[in-house]
């Protein structure tokens, strides 16, 4: 069993390394990064439960440094406010909770990186419609499945994978690789 599922998990990886597709939506996305912070513009990341934690991971590794030591760069993870989410899911219901925060403190130009393993999530979806609706970038890592915000973002990355632990495993590595693309061409060039 525990053989099985690190190769089920590398071959995830495998099909991500091996698929020009997935490389070059992972490439746009941090592209797209890289034009708004050089612009003035903030990172803004979201997703539930496991994807939530990404998403301060992704936010913490910009704040702080990935792999060099430099400034901080400006995101947010709107996950993490306590206060905000329960003020907003008990006045305006769970589906709305990273909606207000991006009519509230994103701008054009931004970018909004939505983590979902399912890009079903309302609260997700919704966000995402926000963020178009406030001119703000919008990326998605999803995993293999067809989802609402598909045909909703600016860049999609899919991972090759219906299981959800999977799904995040990869998500996690390609979180880094763009930290470390964005960290290089921002304060290496």
């Amino acid at each position: 069993m525990i053989k099985s599922y690190i190769r089920e998990s590398i071959d995830a990886k495998n099909q991500v390394l091996n698929s020009d597709k997935i490389i070059e939506a992972i490439n746009q996305a941090a592209q797209l990064i890289i034009s708004s912070l050089k612009n003035g513009g903030t990172l803004f990341t979201a997703g539930n439960g496991g994807s939530a934690a990404d998403a301060q991971h992704m936010a913490g590794e910009f704040v702080s440094k990935f792999s060099i030591d430099r400034k901080g760069l400006p995101a947010v993870a709107l996950t993490t406010d306590s206060s905000i989410i329960t003020a907003v899911s008990n006045d305006l219901g769970y589906e709305n909770i990273f909606v207000r925060q991006i009519q509230t403190l994103a701008k054009p130009g931004d970018i909004f990186t939505a983590i979902s393993t399912s890009g079903t999530s309302p609260n997700i979806v919704n966000a995402v419609n926000a963020a178009k609706e406030n001119k703000v970038v919008t990326i998605a890592l999803t995993g293999s499945g067809n989802s609402p915000i598909d045909k909703l973002c600016d860049c999609i990355i899919k991972v090759p994978s219906a299981k959800v632990p999977i799904i995040q495993e990869a998500h996690i590595m390609i979180e880094h690789i763009i930290c470390d693309i964005v960290e290089t061409a921002i304060f290496k060039t």
